[in-house]
C-alpha cells in the first residue's frame, strides 16, 4: 500500500536523541513536518537540517514541529545537533522501521553501487494526523522554504 495525501500518517515509537520515546501522537493538535535523511554530517544533510533549524520559528509561528529522521544513533545526533547549533528534534531510526514504515527505505545507486539506505522524502502532516503532502526523491536547495510555503498555503 502506497502513502497518499489524505490518509492516516502511520504510527510510530521512535528514540530522539536524547533517548526519550517520540510517538506520532504527541503532535496531536499540531502540524507535523517529518522529514527523513540518510546521514548526519554530510553535506546535504547537514544544509537540509541546517535549513530547517533557521526557519524554526517560522514554523513554530504555523503550530509546526520539525523531525528529522535517519538511521544514526542517538550519539551521532547529539553530536550533529551540537556540531551545528541544531534547534530541531531527530529520532534514530537504527533498524529502519520508521524508514520502511513510511515507505522511503530501499535500493539506492551511488558511484556505480548499490545499497539499501533511505530515500530522503518529507511528510507533511496535519493536526488531526492525516498527510497533508509529501515531497519524495527531495532536493536539499530550498526545500525547507518550499515546506514551510505548503504550510502557509494549508493552513
Amino acid at each position: 500500500m502506497t502513502l497518499e495525501v489524505g490518509q492516516k500518517a502511520p504510527e510510530f515509537a521512535t528514540p530522539n536523541q536524547r533517548g526519550e520515546i517520540s510517538k506520532l501522537a504527541d503532535f496531536a493538535g499540531q502540524w507535523l513536518v517529518l522529514y527523513f535523511y540518510p546521514k548526519d554530517n554530510t553535506p546535504g544533510c547537514s544544509t537540509e537540517a541546517i535549513d530547517f533549524t533557521a526557519l524554526s520559528p517560522q514554523f513554530q509561528q504555523l503550530n509546526a514541529v520539525i523531525i528529522g529522521v535517519s538511521p544514526d544513533s542517538e550519539k551521532s545526533h547529539c553530536r550533529f545537533i551540537e556540531k551545528h547549533n541544531l534547534t530541531i528534534q531527530l529520532l534514530s531510526d537504527t533498524e529502519h522501521q520508521l524508514a520502511e514504515i513510511y515507505q522511503v527505505w530501499g535500493l539506492k545507486k551511488f558511484m556505480g553501487k548499490e545499497y539499501m539506505g533511505i530515500k530522503r522524502a518529507t511528510f507533511l502532516i496535519d493536526p488531526r494526523g492525516n498527510i497533508a503532502y509529501i515531497w519524495s526523491n527531495v532536493k536539499v536547495k530550498a526545500h525547507a522554504e518550499a515546506v514551510l510555503k505548503k504550510l502557509e498555503e494549508l493552513q
